[in-house]
């Protein structure tokens, strides 16, 4: 963590320096914004939390309850998750105080006696060690806590408004296009109306979105007709695996999926309530914690389950339902429409809990679209570039609700229905890195290139999130991960993989070094000239050589730029191969030189080699200058039923 950049500082690094909208931040929300982010779940916090970084951006936050969220939902921090945690600071904090998964465990009726369920099998939960991180359990509600600490010490100095429930919005024109009206719930205004301009909204509201509603999205797909009740409890027991995530499968047909949970004692039991009836018209909802209780004993058997307080509880019926956009604007208006409006999470995605992946994808869904709109607002991209987050989001919906669909119609089969013994835990195994959350793999468009030189880099697929792979600080030393130092700052990185001779020789790195730091088709030449050299782009050079051979005078100054107010040297860009862990070898990167590009959301953007200085202009050509002329957005057409083709009448 470097801190001393601006002078020396010795209070807490992690509060950065106030800037911007953060100098003089109003208490009351005001009456326009740049970004209006509707609800507080983890989708709209890592949202804001991701924009808190723009301090130039107005963005605030808001919430029906009167404060923080005391108990979630939620619980399953997948890998990735954890990953994004490392980018906002607080991976390692939240880590210490969470359960880990290391394995899991399958009860399966006894043969000999199928009354009685016996462990049949336990699995690694990351068998082929698809991240360094792990797979946690811990109360979505501490989730929110570390993202609102994470705002309020931005630049921005970002805190949630509180106390204000969304009841509609119109697009309409101007500066200041949406106009969002809303309603004191709590406060000496309680009962109020209050209207707020926006320039964009992100409807965070979950699956009851009012956002949703308000631009004319559905939810669209089917109910399984299979209820489950959820408790988190403290118990007295004597089943061994009380304290290990296990899939549990009776003899009687019913299952429990059991999570344990933080802090020791607690745990979260899924437990199967068997078909419904589709004429039941929710009454299944009101099975009491007491029949669920008993269902999980009849479950366990030969094991008792002696609950002694419940935490939380509820029932729900599995449901898969999907909209078929993320904004406001209709697929037909794709081409001369940009968007205004923006729904996220459980407010365009709805799926069973137990694969543990709605907080997950949701908070992706958050992290995507919060960079756009921060870039789109400071002027480093054209607006089209906010069209890119329904095309991408959506496609990664629809694959987690197939899975979904897969995971959850498992575990609610009986065991003899299974073609194998072994079918459950082999589902498990094998799709591991699904709900780990690292299947997501965008396809091209005009933030991730075509995957042309893959060869170059097999372990860094292109639309794929950037792996992370140990290496060697040379400047102290020092090992390190090399994905851990991408912040979420909003910037892009840009990791040159050098080719095999050392920083002095006149060799392919040096060339490419001295374009992108000088060239006027450099990605870097878009970087205000009033700002740091690194302020829109991370460039980092790692060498092939061991960090003792490496003198850091020869390395390009490029890789070593000055920074901030006193022109500082930054010497922590240059990295070495770990002699443990050759990265070249270990992410398949061609010994003559390779370039790989990042999004500031982690995702590899291009690989390239080092003479495709022409390519890398070309990619980043449409990113970093907007056009002459800006595609309209939804706000000039009216409501969504409203909305004409500007074409043809001097839009265009």
């Amino acid at each position: 963590m470097q801190f001393h950049h601006h002078g020396y500082v010795s209070g807490d690094p992690r509060v950065k320096p106030a800037a911007g909208v953060g100098l003089s931040r109003p208490e009351e929300l005001p009456d326009e914004v740049d970004v209006l982010v509707v609800g507080t779940g983890p989708a709209g916090m890592l949202a804001a939390a991701q924009l808190s970084m723009f301090p130039n951006v107005t963005t605030r936050i808001i919430e029906r309850r009167p404060g923080r969220l005391a108990i979630g939902q939620a619980d399953g921090i997948q890998a990735r998750s954890v990953e994004t945690f490392k980018a906002f600071g607080f991976a390692e904090r939240i880590t210490a105080e969470a359960y880990a998964i290391t394995e899991m465990a399958f009860w399966k009726p006894d043969v000999a006696n199928p009354s009685r369920i016996v462990r049949t099998a336990r699995t690694p939960d990351d068998p082929a060690g698809i991240s360094e991180f792990p797979h946690l359990i811990v109360n979505q509600a501490r989730v929110l806590d570390y993202f609102a600490e994470y705002m309020a010490n931005a630049p921005s100095r970002m805190k949630p408004d509180y106390g204000y429930e969304f009841l509609g919005l119109e697009v309409g024109e101007g500066e200041y296009p949406v106009t969002a009206t809303l309603l004191h719930t709590a406060g000496p205004k309680e009962g109020q109306r209050r209207v707020v301009k926006a320039k964009y909204v992100v409807g965070a509201d979950g699956a009851r979105s009012k956002v949703r509603q308000a631009i004319g999205c559905t939810l669209s797909g089917d109910a399984a007709n299979h209820a489950w009740g959820v408790m988190d409890a403290l118990a007295v027991t004597d089943f061994p695996d009380i304290r290990t995530k296990c899939a549990i499968q009776s003899g009687s047909g019913g299952s429990i999926l059991l999570i344990p949970r933080e802090g020791g004692h607690l745990f979260r039991m899924y437990v199967d309530l068997g078909e419904v009836d589709p004429n039941d018209n929710g009454a299944v909802r009101n099975t009491s914690i007491e029949q669920i209780i008993e269902k999980a004993n009849e479950i366990l058997h030969p094991y008792t389950l002696d609950v002694r307080n419940v935490a939380w509880h509820s029932v729900y019926e599995v449901g898969h339902r999907l909209t078929d956009r993320f904004d406001d604007v209709l697929p037909e208006d794709r081409d001369t429409m940009t968007p205004r409006v923006f729904i996220t999470g459980d407010a365009c995605h709805t799926h069973s809990a137990k694969a543990g992946q709605g907080m997950n994808v949701s908070m992706q869904d958050g992290f995507n679209i919060a960079w756009k709109l921060g870039h789109v607002l400071e002027g480093r991209s054209p607006e089209n570039l906010l069209a890119t987050y329904s095309a991408e989001r959506q496609v990664v919906a629809k694959n987690l609700i197939d899975f979904d669909k897969e995971w959850s119609t498992m575990m609610a089969k009986r065991p003899e229905e299974f073609e194998n013994p072994s079918d459950l835990e082999d589902f498990y195994v094998r799709t591991a890195e699904f709900p780990a959350g690292f299947m997501t793999e965008y396809a091209p468009s005009m933030l991730v290139a075509p995957a042309k030189h893959q060869a170059l880099a097999t372990g860094f697929p292109v639309g794929k999130r950037f792996k992370s792979a140990p290496v060697v600080r040379v400047a102290d030393t020092n090992p390190i991960q090399l994905g851990h130092h991408a912040t979420a700052d909003g910037r892009w990185r840009i990791y040159v993989f050098a080719g095999p001779a050392l920083p002095g020789a006149d060799t392919a790195t040096k060339r490419f070094a001295e374009w992108i730091a000088n060239s006027p088709e450099s990605p870097l030449a878009a970087t205000p000239s009033e700002a740091d050299p690194d302020a829109w782009f991370d460039v980092k050079v790692i060498y092939q050589e061991d960090h003792h051979t490496i003198d850091i005078g020869t390395v390009p100054s490029i890789f070593t730029p000055q920074v901030g107010p006193f022109k500082l040297t930054d010497n922590e860009k240059v990295y070495a191969t770990d002699p443990a862990f050759d990265i070249f070898e270990e992410r398949g990167l061609d010994r003559g030189g390779v370039v790989v590009v990042v999004r500031p959301d982690q995702y590899v953007a291009n690989v390239l080699p080092l003479t495709a200085t022409a390519e890398l202009a070309e990619f980043f050509a449409p990113l970093m200058k907007p056009t002459p002329t800006t595609i309209p957005s939804a706000a000039a057409a009216g409501t969504p039923t409203e909305r004409v083709s500007l074409v043809g009448n001097g839009a265009l």
